[in-house]
């Protein structure tokens, strides 16, 4: 039997994550409205047909819920933080705008919100720390009956079409440039690397499932963790680069985490798991940048 045709409401849906789940979402039949800035570039969705937008910076956030009755919410907007952002944007970005959003979705009577996490721990820099308060707000807002919130906690997930500023993408455009160095912490901490495909699979079982409590959160990686070092050189040999590998070059961060792996049990139990494997995926990513071309360093 066919899932159930939902209504949907995102933000984020024309970034990386987003573009992916709106492409999906519309391909399996359901209403999507994205929810965007009239400022964002539209390009990733530029291909996908019956997409409709909301530009929330001229319409405000109670619009869209006079347009549609939603089922679910589902944020996937973010900001990281990685061109030197102060706190307060980080806070206006990932904890103010999102709050607003869920009391209007609440107002508009969406039964589900569901939240796109990090799995990074919050005192790793301000953007994780941004991310654990607005997770806080959901869970207590939660609890206060109206809407269930769904917190997903997602691990390092990297695929085509992903953001230039992102790790994955940089390493693999400087292998491909041939840029003579690397500079690299000695990348013994561990990540649970997860290919774009198979974070939309897992989306598309968490949007499906019926919420049993009004606060739950779902881990989504591979459920297997590499060295950075491992997944660096893995790149290097994909991509038949001479760059150098300066391993030691820079300390590692204040509060580094050296081991994050996703537990995907509650997952693999709903019929989810993960398809594609680390070096597959990398060749497809790479692939992509190949063929699109990559950009001057």
């Amino acid at each position: 039997m066919p899932d159930a045709k939902l209504n949907i409401v995102i933000t984020g849906g024309t970034g990386f994550l987003g573009s992916h789940l709106v492409t999906s979402l519309i391909a399996a039949g359901h209403d999507v409205i994205v929810l965007k800035r009239s400022s964002s570039d539209t390009s990733r969705l530029a291909e996908v047909a019956g997409v409709r937008m909301f530009d929330v910076d001229v319409s405000g956030l109670n619009a869209p819920f006079d347009f549609i009755k939603a089922d679910i919410v589902l944020h996937a907007a973010t900001n990281y933080g990685t061109k030197g952002e102060d706190g307060s944007f980080l806070l206006a970005n990932n904890v103010q705008f999102p709050l607003e959003l869920l009391e209007a979705s609440i107002r508009g009577g969406a039964k589900t919100f569901v939240n796109t996490d990090t799995s990074l721990h919050h005192f790793t820099n301000p953007y994780a720390l941004s991310k654990l308060q607005f997770r806080e707000w959901g869970r207590h807002l939660a609890n206060q009956g109206g809407i269930n919130f769904v917190n997903v906690r997602l691990e390092h997930m990297f695929g085509p079409r992903d953001n230039p500023s992102k790790f994955a993408r940089r390493i693999i455009e400087q292998c491909l440039q041939n840029v003579p160095e690397i500079r690299l912490t000695q990348g013994d901490q561990k990540r649970d690397f997860i290919y774009i495909d198979d974070v939309i699979a897992a989306y598309m079982h968490i949007l499906h499932a019926d919420p049993q409590t009004p606060y739950e959160e779902y881990e989504v990686g591979s459920g297997s963790a590499v060295s950075i070092r491992d997944f660096v050189q893995r790149v290097r040999q994909l991509t038949q680069s001479s760059t150098t590998m300066n391993f030691g070059a820079i300390p590692y961060r204040t509060n580094e985490v050296m081991q994050s792996e996703a537990n995907i049990q509650r997952l693999t139990e709903m019929g989810w798991s993960p398809r594609t494997g680390l070096n597959d995926g990398l060749q497809k990513t790479i692939d992509h940048v190949r063929l699109h071309g990559v950009r001057n360093s």
